[in-house]
C-alpha cells in the first residue's frame, strides 16, 4: 500500500508562483511513475503532468511551458513548479502514483491506483 501526502497548496495572485510537494510512503517510489491531476468544482479530473521513474516529464498543453514537474528519489518526493499562474488554475490538485496501464494510459485518472488528498491551489485575479 502507498500513501501520498501533497503540500504546498495556497492563495497566490495571478502571475505568482506556487510550488507543490507529494511524498510517497513505501519502497517503490523510484521504479515509480508519477502524476499531478487537479479538479475543479462541478468539472472532471484533470490530467497536468506525469514524469517517468526515469524522470522524464509529460504535461497538458494547459500548462506547457508554466509548470515544470521534478522528483528527488532520495526523498520519496514529487514536486511541481507552477508559475505564472492564472485563475483557471484554481482547482484541489491531487499526486497519484501506481501506473495501471502503459504510458500511453497516464491522462486518464482511472490508469492511477493511488491518490492522495489533495491540496487547494486558489489564484486570484
Amino acid at each position: 500500500q502507498v500513501q501520498l501526502v501533497e503540500s504546498g497548496g495556497g492563495l497566490v495572485q495571478a502571475g505568482g508562483s506556487l510550488r507543490l510537494s507529494c511524498v510517497a510512503s513505501g519502497r517503490t517510489f523510484s521504479t515509480s511513475h508519477m502524476t499531478w491531476f487537479r479538479q475543479a468544482p462541478g468539472k472532471e479530473r484533470d490530467f497536468i503532468s506525469a514524469i517517468t521513474w526515469s524522470g522524464s516529464p509529460y504535461y497538458a498543453d494547459s500548462v506547457k511551458g508554466r509548470f515544470a514537474i521534478s522528483r528527488d528519489n532520495a526523498k520519496n518526493t514529487m514536486y511541481l513548479q507552477m508559475s505564472s499562474l492564472k485563475p483557471e488554475d484554481t482547482a484541489v490538485y491531487y499526486c497519484a502514483s501506481g501506473l495501471m496501464g502503459t504510458i500511453t494510459t497516464l491522462t486518464s485518472p482511472a490508469s492511477w491506483r493511488y491518490w492522495g488528498q489533495g491540496t487547494q491551489v486558489t489564484v486570484s485575479s
